[in-house]
């Protein structure tokens, strides 16, 4: 009898433990990405329906892209019937293509492959990727490196082609990725675009030395950081083990892994400007959504010490649901369309940005992978 209340009151303080070591509940994180995205599926029930803002544009935007980036993320850890065919729709509306065509450099365009390669791969069937295979075709057989000329299109082109090497096994699209990610790094703008001191990227050419935030320091924009680590999580995700380059991939993910934390707020967000606060220094909530995204990646995969790690995720992850996510699932603090801090600017907990779209997906790929933490 003893034995019995001793194993017991062991196996009950083993589970105590257990339970506190949990980090996030998990069912509460995912209701609470099944809010934010019912509140927009209910305000967008026409998949093809053109975005009006300052002019009309149809929907398979790179906004749009972002989103559904975030959607099957969403449907690949909860796969609901009606995420497919939400996403299926879009495509089929827009006959899996790009809004300039195949002939198209622009990685805001071709942004839309990562969903129609993540519906090929649940449902193969050759017309959801011709469109695709032609446009990156096109890419990978002509000589320019140079397109990703500004950090979003990282973002929004690198998976793409990691995606295409995995289906087809051909590494030329792996190395082409490389080349065009490293082109971007190191010779966009006078010195490339990556800031090896400090762990962070420049917008653009516009904005690398000598041009200064107000307080003297560089311009760290904080979604465009936001989209470069989440690229370098996303396409960690899809390549293999051994393929060609990863080391650089991990390395660069450490880097900015590091130079984050000591800048992130105290409230768990992080500014606009993520080294000058003085200059539109409200909270963000898409940037910080990829942040998190990027880094709980690193955890997960061993990349990331989790000891250092985990608390910065936790305060973010906490920071974006109290302070951002609305009661409907509408979305707060997201900075409008833009390059710099200035844009969209001010930011507030009820200011509906000019797009609602790509904040929700950065917010369901952070959650996502929330979820898959151990």
């Amino acid at each position: 009898m003893k034995k019995n209340i001793l194993f017991l009151g062991l196996s009950l303080v083993l589970s105590s433990i257990a339970f506190a070591q949990q980090p996030f509940d998990k069912k509460e994180v995912l209701t609470q990405m099944e809010l934010a995205n019912k509140y927009f599926m209910d305000k967008w029930p026409d998949t093809g329906k053109t975005i009006v803002t300052n002019r009309e544009r149809p929907s398979n935007i790179w906004t749009r892209g972002v989103y559904y980036e975030g959607l099957m993320a969403l449907h690949e850890i909860w796969p609901k019937q009606v995420y497919y065919d939400y996403a299926y729709s879009w495509a089929e509306f827009h006959k899996w293509g790009f809004r300039n065509g195949n002939a198209n450099r622009n990685a805001d365009d071709y942004c839309a492959a990562q969903t129609y390669i993540d519906l090929y791969n649940i449902e193969p069937d050759a017309k959801k990727l011709k469109n695709t295979r032609q446009c990156i075709n096109m890419l990978l057989n002509t000589p320019q490196l140079d397109d990703w000329s500004w950090i979003d299109a990282i973002q929004m082109g690198m998976p793409v082609f990691a995606k295409m090497g995995v289906l087809d096994k051909d590494s030329r699209y792996f190395e082409k990725m490389y080349e065009m990610y490293m082109y971007s790094r190191n010779n966009h703008g006078d010195h490339g675009l990556y800031n090896p001191k400090d762990g962070l990227w420049w917008r653009d050419a516009d904005f690398d030395p000598p041009y200064k935030e107000p307080n003297g320091e560089d311009c760290y924009w904080s979604r465009g950081n936001g989209w470069v680590i989440a690229a370098l999580a996303k396409v960690l995700t899809i390549i293999p083990e051994d393929a060609p380059h990863r080391d650089q991939y991990v390395s660069d993910l450490k880097a900015m892994a590091k130079a984050l934390v000591p800048i992130q707020r105290k409230d768990g967000f992080w500014n606009v400007s993520l080294h000058d606060p003085t200059n539109f220094g409200e909270k963000e909530a898409s940037g910080t959504a990829l942040f998190v995204y990027g880094i709980t990646y690193g955890i997960n995969h061993g990349i990331l010490d989790k000891k250092t790690y985990l608390p910065v995720v936790e305060k973010a992850w906490k920071a974006l649901v109290k302070e951002s996510l609305h009661k409907d699932g509408f979305l707060g603090f997201l900075q409008s369309t833009g390059k710099e801090p200035k844009d969209g600017q001010p930011l507030t907990y009820d200011k509906i940005p000019d797009f609602e779209d790509y904040g929700l997906g950065c917010f369901l790929l952070a959650g996502s992978e929330i979820y898959k933490m151990k």
